[in-house]
């Protein structure tokens, strides 16, 4: 399992690169850095389920906007 120090560095660099329209983009990029992203979508997939993440991601951009 990664770090956290390791996981707030590679939150940074996909911040630099990406930035985050609103919330929901900030979330997804936290879990992708934590490894969260990658056991939730493989229960996902063992379980046939869709994780709701992408309109999860969207509802919470379009509730919470950034003002880049």
């Amino acid at each position: 399992m990664q770090s956290l120090y390791g996981a707030i560095a590679n939150y940074k660099l996909n911040y630099m690169e990406n930035k985050s329209k609103g919330l929901g983009d900030s979330i997804e990029k936290i879990t992708k850095a934590t490894g969260i992203k990658k056991v939730v979508d493989t229960v996902a997939k063992a379980t046939g389920k869709d994780c709701g993440c992408d309109k999860r991601k969207e509802t919470l951009n379009r509730l919470f906007p950034y003002n880049n």
